[in-house]
């Protein structure tokens, strides 16, 4: 019968850390997409938010179909001697909510997301608000509004 050998743990040992992967262990390298990816799910959790992207007409056809999913409406850079991100998000927002005050929910919720996965702090965000629109539920009322049976009631 064999008998199982312990694996001898110090007490030195602990769980690596991204920078402790990162000098012994090799270099860990976070796409710029995947910032993108983050910084798109962060803006879309704000209230408010009614799509990430949308800017002009050819701007939109030109991200369609150079980019990812992830990436439209996204811009992201690194800035070399601080390792941290600069951001730009462009965005189409509700009709009716303070821009300002929503344009900063979506710099702060940005901030935070990509500190926390990455580790590495966005230095700039600039959020770009390109359109407004109704809440789709308002909008159809007010189709139904203009529309009896089919018909223009006006």
């Amino acid at each position: 019968m064999a008998t199982k050998k312990k694996l001898d743990v110090s007490e030195d040992f602990s769980i690596p850390t991204l920078s402790d992967e990162s000098t012994d262990l090799g270099e860990i390298k976070i796409n710029n997409s995947v910032v993108a990816g983050i910084v798109r799910l962060a803006t879309k959790s704000v209230q408010g938010v009614v799509s990430v992207g949308g800017g002009g007409v050819v701007e939109g056809i030109t991200d369609f179909f150079s980019k990812k999913e992830s990436e439209r409406g996204v811009k992201v850079s690194e800035t070399e001697p601080t390792g941290g991100y600069q951001i730009e998000v462009r965005v189409v927002l509700e009709f009716g909510v303070d821009l300002a005050k929503t344009g900063f929910a979506i710099q702060e919720s940005i901030r935070d997301q990509i500190l926390a996965m990455t580790g590495n702090p966005a230095s700039k965000i600039d959020v770009i608000i390109d359109d407004i629109k109704m809440d789709a539920s308002e909008e159809k009322d007010e189709l139904s509004d203009y529309y009896v049976d089919g018909q223009s009631a006006g």
